[in-house]
């Protein structure tokens, strides 16, 4: 059970991200993790990319793995998409270098692969990049999702308007009776809004049945370095110190240094989860060709997550 995987207090989870819609990149993602000891994985609401991650599982046999699936409030980044304005657009190439998704080419944002991490933006030197939100409304995605069944249901909630996040957090609760995790980070919250944002959620719930995702900063985890983790270890200090009947978990910046920062800052949690880097280490493997046909490429893949997963244990 999921629980027990929690329990045990080093649980390795893969963001292949909310936004992450390449159906076949989340196959490989799954299926490389997979078979390099990961059990719990954070999917895109999207019923195509939730059975290409069961096919994964099928394919590296692995039967006792989690399934949680992402949603958010509107404006999250998570479920933003970059959008070019060609008026502006001088073709320089710029966004396209620096995006860690490959979801830029020639100036065109491949929409499936686009996360809304907001590099391009960032160095666009003619201001020509902007982003929309493809929020996924939950009457609408909900129904099927939890029909066909998954482990565990994320709600992201960056953002201060509490009349949607509590709304929505109703009608989760409401319909589904599985594990829910709460995704939250500091960025727009003091430290005393951020815990009572978390205990209000909590509120009448189950001690438990609820994991609290404590995320330091965003979609930042490229490099691998206790500075980019420690945004995420210090909201889970906050988290772990308020003593709440809840799962923790980290993430935003997470990387290989995360637990071991934790342990160093005496800081008890249930495990990582990991995106950016996770995605980042493997990245040369999912752009080749013959990826499902060359073992070689699939064992060097495995071997370089392997070492990440065995870093959160």
């Amino acid at each position: 059970m999921l629980e027990d995987l929690l329990k045990a207090g080093h649980c390795f989870k893969l963001i292949c991200g909310a936004g992450k819609e390449d159906i076949e990149e989340v196959r490989k993602l799954v299926y490389i993790y997979a078979l390099a000891g990961c059990r719990f994985f954070d999917l895109s609401a999207n019923l195509d990319v939730i059975d290409s991650a069961r096919d994964a599982l099928q394919k590296a046999d692995v039967e006792d793995a989690y399934l949680c699936v992402s949603v958010g409030l509107k404006g999250d980044p998570h479920s933003n998409k970059a959008v070019i304005d060609y008026n502006r657009c001088v073709n320089c190439g710029s966004c396209e270098s620096v995006c860690p998704e490959r979801a830029i080419h020639y100036a065109k944002v491949k929409r499936n692969k686009c996360i809304g991490c907001g590099r391009c933006a960032k160095v666009c030197p003619r201001g020509a990049i902007s982003y929309i939100s493809e929020e996924k409304q939950l009457n609408e995605v909900m129904p099927d999702i939890i029909k066909i069944g998954v482990d565990c249901i994320e709600f992201h909630v960056v953002g201060q308007n509490e009349e949607e996040v509590f709304t929505k957090w109703k009608y989760l609760k409401e319909n589904f009776d599985g594990m829910l995790s709460i995704c939250v980070c500091r960025a727009k919250l003091s430290d005393e809004a951020f815990i009572n944002r978390i205990n209000k959620m909590i509120d009448g719930r189950k001690p438990y049945t609820t994991v609290i995702q404590a995320d330091g900063f965003p979609m930042s985890g490229g490099e691998d370095s206790y500075k980019s983790t420690l945004q995420a270890v210090a909201a889970a200090e906050i988290v772990s110190n308020a003593k709440l009947p809840v799962y923790l978990i980290m993430s935003g910046g997470t990387n290989s240094k995360t637990s071991e920062l934790a342990k160093m800052c005496e800081i008890p949690n249930n495990g990582v989860a990991v995106g950016s880097y996770a995605r980042k280490i493997v990245r040369r493997y999912l752009d080749r060709d013959d990826f499902w046909i060359n073992q070689n490429v699939i064992d060097d893949a495995v071997e370089a997550a392997r070492r990440l997963v065995e870093c959160c244990e």
